[in-house]
Order: C-alpha cells, then structure tokens, then sequence
C-alpha cells in the first residue's frame, strides 16, 4: 500500500469523523431549544407539599370514630332586615366578596343572638347553559427557564400584518440577533420581489410589537416577516412567491431559527384579494378650466396654501389631516407638474383636485371640504367647475358622486373589516 492511498485512507476518516461531530453538535443545539421552549415554568406545589410532610413526621394510621349524632335545638327564627344599599359601586370580581351579616332586631330583654357563620359569596357570573365544568388550573405558556425572556408576546397587531393582505412567515430564534444583521442577510434576492417584504419584531424593552427597519438598534428574537400579496400592480406571482419562500429558509438557516410557513393556498387568496380591490379602487376627480385668461403659478400657490396645502415632491398640492394622512391633492390639469421653481413662471388653463377613495378616511366628508375649495377657487380664478368630459358639474351631480361613488365603495371597504384610509388600505392601495 502506497502513501498516498494510506493518506487518502486517513483523510475520509478525518471527513467521516467531522461529519459525525458536526451531527451531534446540531442534535446537541436542537435538543437545548426544546427544552427551552417545553420546560415548564412553575414547579408542582403539591408534590412539593407532600415530599416535605412525609419526610417531617411519619404516617400515623388513624382510625374512624363513629359517635352519635345529637339533635341540637332548633334555634328560633329571626327575619333579617333589608337596609338601602350603601352604594351602587359595581363589585370588583377579582376580589373575594363576603356576605353582610344580617340586621336581627331583638325585642327589649331578650339576648341578642349570635349570628351565624356565613360562608363567603360566590362572585356574580351568568347562568351556564348546561352543567359548569370543573375548573382548571391555568395552563403556563411554553417558556424557557425564568430570565430567557420568553415571555408572552401576543399576537402581532394587523396594522402591522394582515394574514388576509400578506403571507406571514413566523421565527422563533435562539439568542437575539441585531435587526441590521437581519435585514441585511437576504437583501440581494428579496430586491427581485415585485412586492413590499415588510418586517416586524417584538422589542423585549418596550414588549411592543413594531415594525424593523435599517436604523433599529434593537436584536430581536421574535421575528415576523411578511410578503405583501396585492398592490395597485396586480396580485403576487408564483415566482415571486418561490424567491422569498427560499430566501425565508436560507435566513432561517443563517439564524439557527425555527421557521414556521403557512398553508400553501396563497395564489388563490391574492386572487380573490385582488378581485375585491378592483371594485373599490376608485379616484374622484374635480376639474377647474379657465373661461378665458390662464391660471397664474403664484395665485395657485398662493389659494393651495390658504387652503392648508402642501407642495410635495410628486408635483402637486396635498391637504392633510390631523394624523398626517392625505384626504386630497391638487394637480396641473396640463402635463406639467408643479415645481417650487417654476411656479413663478408657470401659467395653465386647468386644475384638478383628486380624491383616492380607499386611501380617505371619512371620504363623504372630505369629498364635501374638497368641494368646497374648488368652488372658491373657481370664483377666484373665474374657472368653472367641470367633468372629465369638460361637461359642468351640477350640485345634484355632485351629491350622486358623493354617495354612489364615494360612500358605497368606502361601505362595501368596511364590511369587508379594511376601512378606508386604515393602515391596512394604504398597505393594499399603493
């Protein structure tokens, strides 16, 4: 036998030998994480109890002693007194209620009786349609040893992922790791998506769930991911769905984490997701147009700040609410976006006030302030208030909008459990 073949030999030992290490190590890592998550958080009190009695004193058999029973006298009847109620403070039923003894007037030269012992009330419930169960002790959540941090965090609020709106991928993950290193570590395939990837981890600080982003400085051992199944694109492709279900198992991997996928029927829901919003996706448009002279840029800007709105960098005018959340925008019925620049200079025949439907909170409302606004720009520019056919705009017209093109869409939107404008809606509606 050469060296060489004895080398050879030797190295598939060695590879044998490191496979096999490699093995139990990974079985070593997993057997750590079940036990953390199933060992139980509180010990058996009773067992406790029991062990130390029996280890104190010995068991001393007794025996049973029958005597007879005594009739004892029947005392006399006393009949309670009603009083008024001190208060009517509902009872708190957290707190053991024990009954009030009774008010016993006792007639002049009789002993006053001693009342009786009265178990304590039971705290007020409704009435069980059939046979109450026995009580069970409360059932600990899976957790780790105390100190792990793994106490309950509840679910994570549909503002920040809906089921119905994304496909939510859940980890679990061993020791927290920093949400920089999260995001970064498929960052060059999820860039292929066609849709939003949106991230939220619990903070074990604030025991809040939010949403992650690239400037938290937070690590994280609870992290939720989801992908976005419909936007104003379309629904979500069969290809875009196998990239991020792949880059969720290589992060999971990465992170030593347990990955928990959904069920698989999720073209069909962004399907159906995707039929709904076509028909409530609507956009309401007002039109002004000039009877003669053009609009000057510095009267628009002027009117569109009086009226509380702001030139953005899409080149219109929005108004916003209290909350920041756009209600309308104002537009250059001509081609040529409004720039801070170029408004000294800008002269156009017509503007348009837009109102995204889905996206407007209390669009009947809103759609009636829009209005009004465009009637006062229409008396100060001399314009007149028109259709997209150029066609005048009637009060009667206006109201029919109002209800058959604003309010229905927006009811149909919240019957469905996504009110218009929530955070939900802007998610689904961009």
């Amino acid at each position: 036998m050469t060296e060489l073949q004895i080398g050879l030999i030797g190295l598939g030992g060695a590879a044998v030998v490191a496979v096999f290490g490699y093995n139990k190590w990974q079985e070593m890592r997993q057997r750590k994480l079940a036990e953390a998550v199933m060992k139980p958080q509180h010990d058996d009190v009773l067992l406790e109890r029991r062990e130390k009695m029996s280890e104190e004193a010995p068991a001393v058999r007794s025996e049973p002693v029958f005597e007879p029973e005594i009739a004892a006298p029947l005392p006399e009847r006393m009949e309670p007194v009603l009083t008024e109620p001190v208060d009517d403070e509902p009872l708190e039923l957290n707190e053991p209620i024990y009954a009030e003894e009774p008010d016993v007037q006792v007639a002049p030269g009789e002993e006053t009786p001693m009342p009786a012992e009265v178990p304590p009330m039971a705290a007020p419930s409704v009435a069980p349609t059939s046979a109450p169960a026995k009580p069970q002790p409360r059932q600990a959540e899976p957790a780790a040893a105390e100190g792990d941090g793994w106490e309950s965090a509840g679910a994570v609020p549909a503002e920040l992922l809906d089921p119905r709106l994304e496909y939510v991928v859940t980890m679990e993950l061993v020791e927290p790791v920093s949400v920089v290193q999260i995001l970064h570590s498929q960052r060059e395939a999820l860039q292929r998506l066609h849709k939003p990837v949106h991230w939220v981890g619990f903070n074990e600080r604030s025991r809040e769930w939010e949403r992650l982003s690239a400037d938290n400085d937070i690590a994280v051992r609870r992290l939720r991911i989801g992908l976005q199944l419909v936007n104003r694109m379309g629904p979500v492709s069969e290809g875009d769905l196998t990239v991020f279900v792949t880059a969720m198992h290589d992060l999971a991997d990465e992170l030593m984490a347990v990955a928990d996928m959904p069920p698989s029927r999720v073209l069909d829901q962004a399907a159906e997701i995707d039929r709904f919003c076509a028909a409530v996706d609507l956009e309401i448009g007002i039109n002004l147009v000039s009877r003669g002279n053009a609009f000057a840029g510095t009267k628009i800007r002027a009117l569109a700040e009086a009226a509380g709105m702001v030139l953005g960098g899409d080149g219109a005018f929005t108004r916003y609410d209290d909350e920041g959340r756009a209600q309308f925008s104002l537009q250059n019925y001509e081609s040529t976006l409004f720039a801070p620049d170029a408004l000294r200079s800008l002269s156009t025949h017509g503007l348009t006030f837009l109102l995204d439907v889905p996206r407007v909170d209390h669009g009947e409302r809103v759609f009636m302030q829009m209005t009004e606004i465009a009637r006062r720009f229409a008396e100060t520019l001399q314009a007149a208030i028109v259709d997209d056919n150029r066609q005048p705009l009637t009060e009667s017209q206006l109201d029919h909008i109002r209800r058959e093109f604003i309010g229905k869409p927006q009811a149909t939107m919240a019957g469905f459990g996504l009110p218009a404008g929530s955070a939900q809606a802007l998610r689904l509606f961009s």
